[in-house]
């Protein structure tokens, strides 16, 4: 393991120097730490620092890389036991990449303690994007406190995302993002090699096994390894999909103005500057739509563009606040 001394270098050491005061948690010497890659845009909140240093429970052990002694989850906790004139901290070690290390930070960050930002957790999204290309959508977002969704924009946006050809899902499970190129693979593979097992040809085509039986009991039956393919090898036209259904009427169901209203007698909301902020915020939402249709023809021409681009980024970000919701009712068993 390496210390790192006064001037950022470091030092070999070893781990039977910290004293064990838990299962894998370890006292360290505050004066060995180091502040890590932290998430956070603005850096610290000197706030939150002082309200930790006044509590008087224990707080949860800090998480450090254990080769280069930076702090990867507990800056903050950190920052408070100095403060408050302790000389060590309990620690749990993290062995990882650089990268590995900023994603573990993202979800700390994200699972507990003092909330990121929606700035915070977009650069985040996009960072790991770029550092760990096949984590799926649906993954990164579970990390980052993003919808999946959001995510996916940050993904086609960028040029600087890594292309690939496969997803790894929250799972763990490895996905082609063409299926139909796997599963002409496995086909190929199948006829180089018959007696390979289901497992061995979805490991080397990157299919999941459950492709690699299907793709062979439908070349057993004579079909080609690729759904679609079946009405064009019989010279059938596919059908035409269902049209999508309309969206609902905004009559129906439980109309956005008496939403509103019961939200706007809500003493919770009222009372407090947060709560009063939304609801002013949802009110602008309400009443604006009602003069949507005359405010768009009211957009100057050379300024539809950006209207439209502005337009769509607020659904976004309202999906986001969405997603955020419906995540924290999940969590506290309300939904």
């Amino acid at each position: 393991m390496l210390l790192a001394d006064s001037d950022g270098s470091s030092a070999e050491t070893g781990p039977q120097e910290y004293d064990l005061i838990g299962p894998g948690v370890y006292a360290v010497p505050i004066v060995r730490l180091l502040p890590g890659d932290s998430p956070r845009l603005n850096g610290e909140d000197k706030v939150h620092v002082l309200r930790l240093a006044a509590m008087e429970t224990t707080l949860p052990p800090i998480q450090v890389d254990r080769a280069t002694m930076r702090v990867v989850d507990g800056i903050h906790r950190l920052m408070a036991a100095s403060l408050k004139g302790e000389h060590t901290i309990a620690v749990e070690f993290f062995d990882g990449s650089p990268e590995d290390a900023f994603l573990k930070s993202v979800e700390a960050n994200v699972e507990h303690g003092l909330p990121l930002t929606q700035s915070d957790r977009s650069a985040a999204a996009l960072r790991i994007l770029r550092s760990h290309p096949t984590m799926s959508d649906r993954a990164i977002a579970k990390s980052t406190g993003l919808g999946a969704q959001a995510v996916a924009a940050l993904r086609r946006s960028s040029d600087s995302v890594p292309q690939s050809n496969f997803r790894v899902g929250r799972d763990g499970k490895v996905r082609p993002l063409n299926s139909a190129k796997g599963r002409l693979r496995v086909a190929e593979l199948m006829r180089e090699n018959p007696d390979a097992s289901l497992r061995q040809l979805a490991r080397t085509a990157g299919v999941s096994p459950a492709t690699a039986l299907d793709v062979r009991r439908r070349l057993e039956r004579g079909s080609g390894p690729v759904p679609s393919q079946d009405r064009r090898d019989r010279g059938e036209t596919p059908a035409p999909k269902a049209p999508a259904p309309a969206p609902e009427p905004a009559g129906r169901g439980v109309p956005a103005a008496v939403t509103l209203e019961v939200l706007m007698r809500d003493p919770s909301l009222r009372q407090s500057e947060l709560g009063r902020r939304l609801l002013r915020m949802f009110r602008d939402n309400v009443l604006g739509a009602r003069a949507l249709t005359d405010i768009a023809a009211s957009v100057p021409s050379h300024c539809i563009e950006l209207v439209t681009q502005l337009s769509r980024d607020n659904s976004r970000i309202w999906e986001d606040f969405a997603q955020e919701l419906a995540r924290r009712a999940r969590a506290s068993g309300v939904a």
